[in-house]
């Protein structure tokens, strides 16, 4: 048993030495390989090593010899660039955490990372290296590195002690020293800087780069000169990023030496940063421009300074103002000094900005602010202003020159530091014709009052008398008028007005208004004596000449007038030749009466005057016994005008004659015609007054009480009733006691609807009640008026219908009482007033087609006056934008331009300026708007379009600076108009839109 144990003992003896001898041999293999990997990694064969160390560490169990081979092997890795080197490394940080090595490794993945230029993950790396157990080879290069890293990230603080360490290593002293140079500069230290940079200048690789820097710090500290030298310098040697900041710097120091011919070819060739141009650098080579004169290129570098808000923006403005003043661009130089007086960084140059702005908006007028607001503003803001007395002698200059009155008006009563007498006087004045060409004659004549209340200039008082008698007149006035026109007419400086061609006429027609007839004829003559060139006038004076002396009974006088109308052949030539004809009956030349009428008619075929010159002949026959003559006149007169006034009188004429032939039955027909197609007006009213005397003449009085039954107008019973109710009220009506003539017809019209006097009495009631300012009351008995047919009460009667409804702007009526106005009236005025008003009616409805229609009868007329003719005018041309017929709207533009006053003008060059920009006539459409500006700058509304219209003009010559401007200021100061506000907003939008895709590029 023991002999078992000890051979077991020893065989386990013997089998344990020979595994263990094994594992001996295995262990010393591997470190062998281990040493001679080492040996491999000291020669740099990294390749070779890796492989082996690899090996050993998946075959070898001591974790110390692993840690040594995974370290190694992560070294290999670096050294041979490997993709996963630093993987392999980081692996070894985390796998092998006691490793003595671990500060080793920590250095070189950070080596790692800073030889691939990751210098933030170096950072990381080198931030967890232990320092103080570094050797002394190592320190320098891990100092040099981290501080390198420190400075990439743009940590400058914490990089300055790190490459303070390697001042005076001899690998890396100087890159040090530049660095720290480097970032005394970057500091604006520039006396650390040269110093260092100083240190390293001898040093080739170094030198060229100081060179810029060196220029750069020289430039910053106001060495322009030096920096000047050294950029030239340094330029052959830089890149391309270096030159163009060399030639910023170059060019700035000239500019800032005042050498700026020199600065300009340098401040052209930078590039910008990131290859856009600061608001500073256009400025600089624009001054550079402006300094040579040179005021194009000038206002093409201070035109991209756009949106710019601070000094430098201000002073560029003030200058672009000043390049525009010199090449004559006044408006696009209004603007600019505008918005460099709106800047507060240099106020010296706000204050000169604030004078030529002042002065600019004076010269060529001012869209945005009334002219005499903008002087004022001034005043007010530089009282101690040395240009104070200037500015004061434009501001009363420009209550005249802005033609803003009624702006002017309110500042010169509201301030009295500025109430220069005579320029009020004038202003009052300006105001009264301003308001007299808008029709507002109430408003208008105490402006005249007031004006004549100053008369500090005898020519204006002059003239304020006269158009104060103007406006009497229009009020009807009349002997108020012509006290005003003999006043002026006293005036000696009344023979050098425009006023003095016409006042005779005037004076006349003020006479002819209040029938001093013999008067008015003497003054008419001397208007014949004086006038030459005037054809209305001098027609129209002939022809109330002619009249004058015809009412006095004056005949063969009354003729010869009446022959010079018909000799100049121009309108009313046909009234002329009717009322000479009518002449000759008076001087008991029936004989030439009849021919003149028989010429009158043949000659005027489509005369308004036919129907009285039928109506005479007629008569004319009758009085000469020439009854078939008289019969078949009376005929003719029926057929051409049967709804005409004269056909119930001559059908009764005709009657009349059978009924004196005895010829009762024909007698009869006409009488009963008469009643049946003409009743309740005075002629039926005879027409059966002398049937009853035919009826009873030949005993058949039942007959004519059948007949008379039929008739509603007549009431035999009630007939004496009748005649004293109507009576009375007419009385009342004819003494001018409306209220109580209001109450007689009322009654009348009441208890005899359809009464013997009916007509009259329905038709003076509602005069009543139209006199007494019961418009709406008179309605009613207008229309019955109208509604019977036709009678002497029908004219007038349509036209105060048609007044009261337009008033009321009852467009239900208006039409078609206007409408029948046109048609049915005798007098030339109520057809024009007829016209004029559909023409407005139908524009309103938005009928364009007939406001057209009605427009172009307004302006056939001759005697239409130039007002109405500007409506007209204006009708067909907004008409023709509603419609898009754009040929039509310029045609009509251009018309109302030559006749148009006051807001149509403005209007009429508002469009002008439109069409040219659609033409491309930037320039031309310009001068339009300034003339819109300056001389109607009272119609803001139209301003303020044309604006808009001027800023797509500059838009359109590359001047994007104004037009951007222009739109901005059209935004901020017109916001009363939402209409034009949106227009230029969306320009605007599209012009930044535009300028977004080219604004990149720099100067050229």
């Amino acid at each position: 048993m023991r002999k078992f144990s000890r051979l077991f003992f020893l065989l386990f003896l013997i089998e344990f030495t020979i595994v263990s001898a094994q594992k001996t041999a295995i262990y010393t293999n591997d470190l062998q390989d281990f040493n001679r990997a080492i040996s491999l990694y000291k020669e740099n064969q990294y390749q070779s090593a890796q492989i082996i160390f690899d090996k050993v560490k998946s075959a070898i169990k001591s974790t110390d010899i692993q840690a040594d081979c995974s370290y190694y092997s992560a070294i290999c890795a670096i050294h041979l660039n490997q993709s996963n080197a630093d993987e392999a490394m980081e692996n070894f940080v985390r796998d092998y955490p006691t490793s003595p090595k671990q500060n080793q490794a920590y250095i070189e993945v950070a080596h790692y990372y800073f030889d691939q230029g990751k210098f933030p993950q170096a950072l990381e790396w080198f931030d967890k290296v232990d320092e103080s157990s570094l050797s002394y080879d190592n320190l320098d290069r891990f100092n040099f590195q981290k501080g390198y890293s420190y400075f990439s990230a743009n940590k400058k603080k914490e990089a300055t002690p790190y490459f303070n360490k390697v001042l005076n290593s001899k690998e890396f002293g100087s890159q040090a020293k530049y660095y720290l140079g480097f970032m005394a500069y970057d500091n604006d230290d520039y006396k650390n800087a040269t110093k260092y940079f100083d240190q390293v200048s001898s040093e080739e690789k170094y030198s060229e780069k100081l060179s810029y820097f060196k220029a750069d710090m020289n430039f910053k500290s106001g060495n322009f000169q030096k920096a000047i030298d050294l950029g030239l310098v340094a330029m052959p040697k830089s890149t391309a990023l270096e030159k163009s900041e060399l030639n910023k710097i170059i060019g700035e120091s000239y500019f800032n030496l005042k050498q700026y011919d020199k600065s300009i070819s340098y401040l052209s060739a930078y590039k910008g940063k990131k290859g856009r141009w600061s608001n500073t650098d256009f400025y600089q080579l624009g001054y550079a421009y402006y300094e040579q004169n040179d005021f194009e290129n000038a206002i093409s570098q201070f035109n991209k300074i756009i949106e710019g808000k601070d000094a430098v923006a201000q002073n560029a403005y003030y200058h672009l103002g000043k390049s525009y003043m010199n090449t004559d661009k006044k408006q696009q130089a209004l603007n600019a000094f505008k918005n460099a007086s709106e800047m507060q960084y240099d106020l010296k140059i706000q204050e000169d900005a604030n004078l030529n702005y002042a002065k600019l908006s004076y010269e060529i007028g001012n869209s945005y602010q009334s002219v005499p607001d903008v002087l004022s503003a001034f005043i007010s803001k530089y009282p101690n202003s040395p240009s104070k007395q200037e500015v004061e002698t434009l501001l009363i200059n420009s209550f005249i020159t802005s033609k803003n009155y009624k702006g002017a008006l309110e500042l010169l009563e509201k301030n009295k530091n500025f109430a220069n007498k005579e320029a009020y006087q004038k202003v009052t004045f300006y105001r009264g014709l301003e308001l007299y060409t808008d029709g507002n004659y109430k408003e208008a004549l105490p402006m005249f009052k007031k004006s004549i209340a100053e008369p500090r200039n005898p020519k204006f008082t002059a003239r304020a008398t006269f158009w104060q008698g103007e406006t009497q007149y229009v009020l009807d006035n009349f002997n108020d008028a012509l006290i005003s026109y003999k006043q002026f007419v006293a005036f000696p400086e009344s023979k050098t007005t425009p006023e003095n061609n016409n006042v005779n006429y005037n004076i006349a027609y003020c006479y002819f208004k209040q029938k001093e007839y013999d008067q008015a004829g003497n003054y008419f003559q001397s208007q014949i004596d004086v006038t030459k060139d005037d054809k209305f006038r001098l027609n129209d004076a002939y022809l109330r000449l002619g009249d004058c002396r015809f009412v006095t009974a004056k005949y063969w006088p009354a003729m010869d007038a009446y022959n010079k109308v018909v000799e100049l052949k121009s309108f009313d030539a046909d009234y002329a030749a009717f009322q000479k004809a009518i002449s000759y009956g008076f001087v008991a030349k029936n004989d030439k009466k009849i021919e003149d009428l028989n010429k009158f008619l043949a000659t005027y075929t489509i005369s308004q005057y036919r129907d009285d010159a039928l109506f005479e002949l007629g008569n004319t026959y009758v009085a000469e016994k020439k009854n078939d003559l008289a019969i078949k006149t009376y005929d003719q007169l029926i057929s051409e005008s049967k709804k005409g006034s004269y056909a119930s009188k001559a059908i009764l004429r005709q009657g009349l004659i059978y009924y004196n032939a005895e010829n009762d039955a024909l007698a009869l027909v006409k009488f009963k015609k008469i009643a049946a197609e003409y009743p309740k007006s005075p002629e039926a009213l005879e027409a059966v007054s002398t049937a009853r005397l035919i009826y009873v003449d030949n005993g058949k009085v039942d007959e004519y009480a059948t007949w008379v039954r039929t008739l509603d107008f007549v009431n035999v019973s009630d007939a004496e009733l009748d005649n004293d109710t109507y009576e009375a009220a007419e009385k009342q009506y004819l003494q001018n006691n409306t209220k109580q003539s209001i109450a007689s017809f009322s009654s009348y019209v009441s208890k005899f609807p359809n009464g013997i006097h009916a007509l009259k009495a329905n038709f003076y009631l509602a005069q009543s009640y139209f006199a007494d300012g019961l418009e709406t009351n008179a309605i009613p008995n207008y229309e019955f008026v109208i509604a019977q047919s036709r009678n002497e009460f029908t004219e007038q009667s349509l036209s105060r219908l048609s007044q009261i409804y337009l008033k009321k702007n009852d467009t239900s009526k208006i039409t078609e009482i206007l409408k029948r106005l046109e048609t049915e009236a005798d007098f030339p005025q109520n057809v024009t007033f007829a016209q004029s008003n559909l023409m407005k009616t139908y524009y309103e409805q938005k009928d364009y087609p007939n406001a057209v229609i009605y427009a172009d009868k307004v302006m056939a007329n001759p005697k239409t006056d130039n007002k109405v003719k500007s409506d007209a005018q204006i009708i067909v041309a907004r008409s023709a934008i509603q419609t898009n017929d754009e040929v039509k709207a310029r045609a009509a533009y251009s018309k109302l331009l030559t006749i148009a006053k006051g807001e149509l003008a403005a209007e009429a060059l508002y469009y002008d300026a439109y069409f040219k920009n659609k033409d491309l006539k930037f320039e031309a459409s310009n001068t339009i708007v300034q003339k819109l500006t300056k001389d109607y700058s009272g119609y803001k509304y139209f301003g303020a379009k044309g604006l808009v219209v001027m800023a797509k003009n500059f838009y359109g010559l590359k001047d994007s600076f104004q037009a951007t401007y222009i739109l901005e200021s059209v935004i901020k100061n017109f916001t009363n108009f939402p209409d034009v506000v949106s227009d230029a907003q969306q320009e605007l939008d599209k012009i930044k839109a535009e300028e977004s895709k080219t604004n990149s590029s720099i100067q050229n």
